[in-house]
């Protein structure tokens, strides 16, 4: 089984390098994954965190304010057939 974890989605490839930079800056671990297709829109790049640090992304995506956000996801079961996405709220 895969480990969990969150995406942050955007339409713009130079909102999730700013985002991923902001998050590193924060002291939180984030890296850039290839989007799933099953969120089907955006730049095909997104920010990949852990779920525990949720609420702390978040914060950082208040500060940051960007323009091109797709949405925030819980993904499972990534790199497998039956990869899961089930949307975070943003709040």
């Amino acid at each position: 089984m895969n480990p969990s974890f969150g995406i942050a989605s955007f339409r713009s490839r130079t909102q999730v390098l700013r985002m991923e930079d902001a998050l590193r800056r924060a002291g939180l671990s984030a890296g850039v994954i290839s989007t799933p297709r099953e969120v089907a829109i955006g730049c095909g790049l997104s920010v990949r965190f852990e779920l525990a640090d949720t609420q702390q992304v978040m914060a950082v995506y208040r500060r940051l304010n960007p323009s091109a956000l797709i949405g925030f996801y819980r993904v499972d079961d990534y790199g497998t057939r039956s990869i899961r996405l089930t949307p975070l709220k943003i709040g």
